[in-house]
């Protein structure tokens, strides 16, 4: 069974930056269509962006501008470098393979002064 590390959240002020990482075990982690998503306190856990095998991206439209996703098929890695950050932009982020049950730990984010 593959399984995902989440690493790279912490504090950080309102308008900096984070590079969250995502380390898969397995060795066809390149045909993995894989997703970030997060889950802000009080609420339901939504979808961040997704980047499937050939590298296609898609951001929902409340994600885009702020946040990239991006893969690294040699490092079994998928990263999300999210900008300009907002307190809004707390909470837990996790990272998926799409279509797959479960998640992982994830790796807290907080944007606070």
């Amino acid at each position: 069974q593959v399984q995902f590390v989440e690493s790279g959240g912490g504090l950080v002020q309102p308008g900096g930056s984070l590079r969250l990482s995502c380390a898969a075990s397995g060795s066809i982690f390149a045909t993995y269509a894989m997703g970030w998503y997060r889950q802000a306190p009080g609420k339901q856990r939504e979808l961040v962006a997704t980047i499937d095998a050939g590298g296609r991206l898609y951001y929902p439209d409340s994600m885009k501008g702020r946040f990239t996703i991006s893969r690294d098929n040699a490092k079994n890695t998928v990263y999300l470098q999210m900008n300009s950050l907002k307190p809004e932009d707390t909470g837990v982020y996790y990272c998926k393979k799409i279509g797959s049950p479960g998640w992982g730990q994830g790796t807290q984010v907080t944007v606070s002064s």
